[in-house]
């Protein structure tokens, strides 16, 4: 009766296991998510307001990686884009509607040759009093984080934008998602997987392994019963 018993305890648990899988096919994983997260933390632990994440202002933190062209050695050398880069390249890459773009209340970037853990950037971002200064200022109201490698690897670049925008209205994105998504980088807001330092911080599904391993192991977990 022991041994008959097997087969249907089995069928009963394998279901179990594939919702099991199933839920850790969507869980995410974004580190300009965590990033912005880490942000809004260290705001509200010092009496500052929660900032919005904003998946039309985190794309554009892309682009405004992306206008360095790797070059590492450009940042904090006082050289950005130009402010009209935002209306003429950075939006309409992004699919953002120009009308909606609000001021940029202001930045923070950094780069370096190894990836950096979302908390290991929040260090590099924010290490003088200067920065501390951008990331507690009560102009913001919105923010968006990016982050991406160059050509697979390093450097590595970290990007975060503040706005005085108001959250539902500014930085509107045509079709609700931005033309980036299926880019290179990984940037905040847009609910979306996204590898770090193992796929040069470029946008993918890692659902799929993730959902294939709890296959494997409920399919191995049924027949050891």
């Amino acid at each position: 009766m022991a041994v008959s018993a097997r087969p249907l305890l089995a069928a009963l648990l394998l279901p179990a296991l594939l919702l099991s899988a199933a839920s850790a096919a969507d869980s995410k994983n974004n580190p300009a998510d965590e990033l912005v997260s880490l942000i809004n933390s260290n705001r509200t632990a010092r009496k500052a307001s929660s900032l919005s994440d904003n998946q039309g202002l985190g794309c554009i933190a892309l682009q405004y990686i992306k206008a360095y062209e790797g070059q590492c050695n450009q940042v904090g050398q006082n050289k950005k884009p130009i402010e009209s880069s935002f209306t003429d390249k950075f939006a309409p890459d992004c699919g953002v509607q120009a009308a909606t773009l609000s001021k940029i209340t202001g930045r923070l970037l950094a780069c370096q040759s190894d990836y950096a853990s979302p908390a290991e950037a929040f260090n590099i971002l924010v290490d003088d009093a200067k920065s501390l200064q951008v990331l507690h200022s009560k102009n913001h109201t919105e923010v968006g984080a990016a982050v991406s490698g160059t050509d697979g690897g390093g450097p590595y670049f970290w990007c975060v934008l503040f706005s005085d925008g108001k959250p539902s209205t500014s930085f509107k994105v045509d079709g609700e998602v931005p033309k980036t998504a299926i880019h290179p980088g990984c940037f905040s807001g847009n609910n979306d997987d996204c590898m770090g330092a193992k796929n040069g911080a470029v946008s993918a599904n890692v659902g799929t392994p993730r959902l294939v391993a709890a296959l494997l192991f409920a399919i191995v977990c049924a027949f050891a019963l």
